[in-house]
């Protein structure tokens, strides 16, 4: 590091200032330029040198900065698709998908509304409910799989349609687990100090990469967008968050065409390479198993078991994977959240939007405690624990 003199080193008062991850979640040194001279600020605990920022690890101890929820809002297209109607269409029946999804029905977006279209609806409810202006946002992240297109991304046409003040805006890709994978990111640059406030989003519009001849596939997804507007407190919000992934699982959940292994061609739309294939049962199996130990294993971390979380929100991908994974854990599906039945699997958006939901009607209350987990296409899984 330039200029970074990496050993203990006390500052004016005579504290030690030294890289230490635990104090600061991981950001130990910011580079930073054309800063002539060595300066502290004891009320906040940094000093700064030419080449880098040291964080007095006493001080920030004292002075932690939190991630919080203070802002929700979800948006699903108007249209709904029901058993009965894809009974019509697809060699299916209302009995098969229930008995097997949990599904009864899902919203599914037209031919003109894009992923960004949900996802600026959701974000405007979200920073009305935190009364919050778009001017005040500092990074605004969408987790999707279905952006609008390539580049820009969906994080800049949204950020295009809120504000006109320069911030970073980008998307993420983890598929169902996106939203986990995007609170981890928003929480570190809260807890670091690079963002204050941050604009996060879950959306897609999966039902446009569907073959609607394969009941294996196209009765599990909806269409639908969350945002959560995330603010830096000094009261506890995000307790945890865990994600990890493993690609030997890849090809059990996929969109082979469109990408650069496989561009839009002729034959690629000969072949439906760009429709969603998945392998449901391997998927089952590893959904449940890797689920529950997530929960397992951040509840062990911080401390706590079940009995401490009055509401648990699972990814919305298949009742028999929610209770499968409630029954391993030993919770109530009483306290756990399902709402599968009205919107399908709306991919990174299941979480999001029901955290809105909790939220609005009045089953979260403030100062309880939630646990989330999610699992997705890579195979990509987390899972969070947040006070409300």
């Amino acid at each position: 590091m330039l200029g970074c003199p990496w050993r203990d080193k006390p500052d004016a008062r005579g504290h030690s200032i030294r890289p230490h991850s635990k104090a600061v979640g991981g950001y130990v040194a910011v580079i930073q330029a054309g800063l002539s001279e060595n300066r502290a600020d004891h009320s906040t605990g940094v000093v700064e040198n030419p080449g880098c920022v040291f964080f007095n690890e006493e001080r920030i101890l004292d002075n932690r900065v939190y991630t919080r929820i203070v802002g929700t809002g979800s948006c699903v297209p108007p249209k709904v698709l029901t058993n009965h109607d894809l009974e019509k269409i697809v060699d299916t029946s209302d009995q098969w998908i229930v008995e097997r999804t949990g599904i009864s029905e899902r919203r599914v977006t037209d031919e003109s509304t894009a992923a960004s279209d949900l996802a600026i609806e959701a974000s405007k409810k979200a920073l009305e409910m935190a009364g919050i202006a778009a001017e005040e946002v500092d990074l605004i992240l969408v987790a999707t799989v279905t952006p609008d297109m390539f580049f820009p991304s969906t994080g800049c046409i949204v950020h295009k349609a809120l504000t006109s003040k320069p911030i970073p805006a980008f998307d993420l890709s983890a598929a169902c687990s996106g939203y986990i994978y995007g609170l981890s990111v928003a929480d570190a640059y809260i807890r670091s100090g690079m963002a204050k406030t941050i604009l996060l989003i879950g959306a897609d519009t999966l039902c446009k990469m569907l073959d609607w001849t394969d009941r294996n596939s196209c009765v599990l997804f909806g269409d639908g967008a969350g945002a959560t507007v995330l603010r830096a407190d000094s009261t506890p919000g995000v307790l945890k968050v865990n994600i990890s992934a493993d690609g030997t699982y890849g090809d059990l959940l996929q969109i082979l065409g469109g990408g650069s292994r496989n561009p839009c061609s002729q034959k690629v739309i000969d072949e439906g390479l760009q429709y969603v294939r998945i392998k449901g049962r391997e998927v089952y199996k590893t959904a449940v198993r890797v689920m529950s130990q997530s929960v397992e294993e951040i509840l062990k971390q911080l401390n706590m078991t079940g009995d401490d979380l009055a509401l648990f929100i699972p990814h919305q991908a298949n009742l028999r994977i929610i209770e499968a994974v409630a029954a391993k854990l030993n919770y109530p599906m009483e306290k756990t959240l399902v709402n599968i039945d009205r919107y399908g699997n709306t991919t990174a958006a299941t979480i999001p939007l029901a955290i809105d939901e909790v939220v609005r009607n009045g089953r979260l209350k403030s100062g309880d405690t939630m646990g989330m987990v999610a699992f997705g296409g890579g195979f990509t899984w987390g899972a969070a624990v947040i006070k409300y």
